[in-house]
């Protein structure tokens, strides 16, 4: 009896792979860790140099010199893809090879899970946001030859500006509207910058647009921008760097690739996924995969695994239930951070912005901490309190990125009125870290508060010493000077 139980829990497992190879999809539910370990492991068996029997003599036949290594690694230390194609199969590597293929069908199932309409397969590159949306602007460079201009609705992080900046293209910044406490495209700009820029349409590589960013930026427009690129024949990239969890920006990104042109879209493996970083995924509506397949061809050589790997393991593990429970548990753990960040807010005497286009970030005023660096130094004391991934924006500083000087750098705007701090409601946030943000952000203001009213007591304390000094001394070197008329002068 007890082996014939044993015999079954083999059998099920034998059939949960066999499912796997056949759907080629994330699973309706997901699987045990000790199954998809078992999975890898018979995958990596698949590997050349796991073979028993294997004499390799070239110069790369996956030889791991750590035992460590190669068990962080589940022994796929091949890579992926081939010389030229990342997508290509590696004959050294059958098991890696197949790993890769099902987690670009899992990551494009759960792109749809995620409200991804109509969404083509998606490209699993080992490369962060920045160099695959660098690789995206590589192979546009390859199909329009002299276009030098990216239009680029202005969004303050350094990431985009450098990616523009290490292919020696130029970048055509379009400042944004202010709605409201909302920053936000205006459409009228982008296609002045377009048309009116150097060398006109013909000269422009793309526009880069933003999905997911800092509040209290919005997403772009995507749908108004792709209807104008597709008019004015302009390739156009979306940076949706974490916006996958979201379902307005889905929402935003499919309306787009349906009434316009989108080109790329590209997001982060690490923000989506919660993976360790390294990997990207970029995709396209299905008919307009020609940048994305580009891409993969344009590879040069193999490919590390190990971003392919986390996110098959971790795709596998949650199952497509699992996958639509964590962005249930997102968009809930939103309402909850806002109506927290509110009270918190309200309680110091700011307010939280209102930023309806943003459904990730969030922002609220430091006003009353502006002068003399008061943000700036409010936020070190989070840092320090153990609080990561806040923004703290002193709209008056200035800074040079990829060669161009931005004012008011990490507002989004050279003309924001507020200074102020975000926070994001991410994937993997919990009410515990929303809490413990809040408690220590209260905190921190209120030790600052004291400590400055401390410091100007000092100093008005010292300043009423050396008047008084200066008026003895007056009264003392000429009897006829009353000391109020020494302190006057003082």
């Amino acid at each position: 009896a007890y082996v014939s139980q044993g015999g079954d829990a083999l059998a099920r497992r034998g059939a949960r792979a066999k499912a796997l190879l056949s759907q080629r999809g994330l699973p309706a539910r997901g699987w045990p860790a000790a199954a998809v370990e078992a999975f890898v492991s018979d995958l990596s068996a698949m590997d050349s140099n796991n073979f028993d029997a294997n004499a390799g003599v070239g110069e790369r036949e996956a030889r791991v010199a750590s035992a460590s290594v190669a068990r962080r690694h589940f022994g796929l230390a091949h890579g992926v893809g081939r010389s030229g194609d990342i997508t290509a199969e590696q004959p050294k590597a059958a098991g890696s090879s197949l790993m890769a293929k099902l987690t670009a069908h899992m990551a494009t199932d759960a792109l749809r899970a995620a409200g991804y309409k109509e969404v083509g397969h998606a490209l699993v590159l080992p490369l962060a946001t920045g160099m695959a949306v660098a690789q995206v602007l590589l192979a546009l460079m390859r199909a329009r030859p002299g276009a030098r201009r990216v239009v680029w609705p202005r969004i303050d992080q350094k990431t985009c500006i450098k990616c523009v900046a290490m292919l020696g293209l130029q970048l055509d910044v379009v400042p944004l509207t202010l709605r409201g406490d909302e920053l936000g495209t205006e459409l009228a700009a982008v296609g002045a910058a377009i048309e009116g820029g150097e060398g006109g349409a013909e000269n422009v590589l793309c526009v880069l647009t933003t999905a997911s960013c800092f509040a209290p930026r919005a997403c772009d427009d995507l749908a108004g921008v792709a209807k104008l690129c597709a008019r004015l024949n302009v390739p156009h990239v979306v940076n949706n760097a974490y916006g996958i969890q979201a379902a307005g920006i889905a929402r935003e990104v499919t309306s787009a690739w349906r009434k316009g042109r989108v080109d790329a879209v590209i997001s982060s493996t690490d923000k989506n996924f919660m993976v360790p970083v390294g990997g990207s995924l970029i995709y396209a509506a299905k008919g307009h995969l020609g940048v994305v397949d580009a891409v993969g061809r344009a590879y040069p050589g193999r490919a590390c695994a190990a971003p392919a790997l986390d996110l098959f393991i971790t795709l596998l593990e949650w199952g497509e239930q699992g996958w639509r429970g964590v962005l249930s548990a997102r968009e809930r753990m939103y309402g909850y951070a806002r109506e927290k960040l509110a009270a918190a807010a309200a309680e110091l005497g700011e307010r939280l912005l209102e930023t309806p286009g943003n459904p990730i970030s969030l922002a609220m005023t430091l006003d009353s901490f502006d002068e003399d660096g008061g943000a700036t130094s409010l936020g070190s004391m989070l840092f320090t309190r153990l609080v990561s991934g806040t923004r703290v924006v002193d709209r008056r500083k200035a800074q040079e990125v990829g060669g161009v000087t931005f004012s008011s750098f990490g507002a989004h705007s050279d003309e924001y009125p507020h200074t102020y701090v975000t926070v994001a409601a991410a994937v993997g946030t919990t009410e515990e870290d929303v809490d413990l943000f809040c408690e220590r952000l209260l905190k921190s203001a209120r030790d600052w508060r004291k400590r400055r009213a401390k410091d100007r007591a000092r100093a008005e304390k010292a300043a009423a010493a050396a008047a008084a000094a200066v008026a003895t001394e007056a009264v003392a070197r000429n009897g006829d000077v009353t000391a109020e008329e020494a302190m006057r002068e003082k």
